[in-house]
């Protein structure tokens, strides 16, 4: 008896152990690289060749040149102007649609990617969600079209500066010279005035404890700040059209994609 369960044990031994897999496991390494996508640049990864569209956002708070605290919900501009770079050399890549929703930033990196998106060659669409303030105002008119959605508002007010600040005529002088780069730029790429924007940028008793305007929907879009009230279903329409018509004018002129 005993050498029959001897003999048992010993077949058992000999018999090659099977690894059960692990769960979820080709599911964690799949998720890997959208999950990061999410922490780093707040957008997924979309698969390549699925869509002919390039979406980017832009939220919270431009962050330029300094390093914003932890809790501030920012947008580096150091990661989208890779991502505007790869868009525009991406041939599969037909249009760009912004997505924007922030309280404003960096003077200067605000206005960087208000260039960029103003030099693309592709079709971009810009819908306001939220709220587009401050240097996010360049940012919104900077594309082909630009959409606010009907609950979003545009703060529009003068360039202003924190921390130490030498009062000497010349930094008076580089702030006025800065905010003319931002008032020539958003009267260049949107129908608004320059009258009417400076109006709005240092008019009074608007804002609480601050010059300035908080422009809704409806007054953006008469202003001729924004071209028109929708959200995303218009946005991407719009852009489907402005890349078909582009599709048309290269085949008219012999050009082909």
């Amino acid at each position: 008896m005993n050498n029959e369960m001897n003999d048992r044990q010993m077949s058992k031994s000999n018999q090659p152990e099977t690894e059960l897999p692990e769960p979820h496991e080709k599911e964690d390494k799949g998720m890997a690289p959208v999950t990061e996508a999410i922490q780093q640049f707040g957008q997924t990864q979309s698969p390549a060749g699925e869509s002919n569209i390039f979406c980017m956002t832009i939220i919270g708070q431009v962050e330029g040149h300094l390093i914003l605290p932890p809790q501030n919900k920012t947008t580096k501009y150091e990661h989208l102007i890779p991502q505007l770079v790869a868009a525009e050399q991406n041939p599969r890549i037909e249009g760009i649609l912004i997505i924007l929703n922030t309280v404003g930033g960096d003077v200067e990196a605000g206005l960087a990617i208000a260039e960029m998106i103003a030099s693309l060659s592709k079709p971009t669409v810009t819908v306001v969600i939220g709220g587009g303030h401050s240097i996010g105002v360049p940012i919104a008119v900077a594309s082909t079209y630009s959409l606010i959605a009907g609950s979003a508002t545009m703060t529009i007010h003068p360039i202003r500066m924190n921390g130490l600040v030498i009062g000497v005529p010349q930094t008076f002088e580089y702030m006025e010279k800065m905010q003319e780069r931002v008032v020539r730029f958003v009267t260049t790429h949107s129908n608004i005035s320059e009258e009417i924007f400076r109006e709005l940028m240092f008019k009074t008793g608007e804002l609480n404890r601050d010059i300035g305007t908080a422009v809704g929907s409806a007054d953006a879009v008469k202003y001729g700040l924004m071209d028109a009230v929708g959200g995303i279903g218009q946005a991407i329409a719009q852009l489907n059209q402005l890349i078909g018509d582009k599709k048309q004018t290269m085949q008219v002129g012999g050009y082909t994609q």
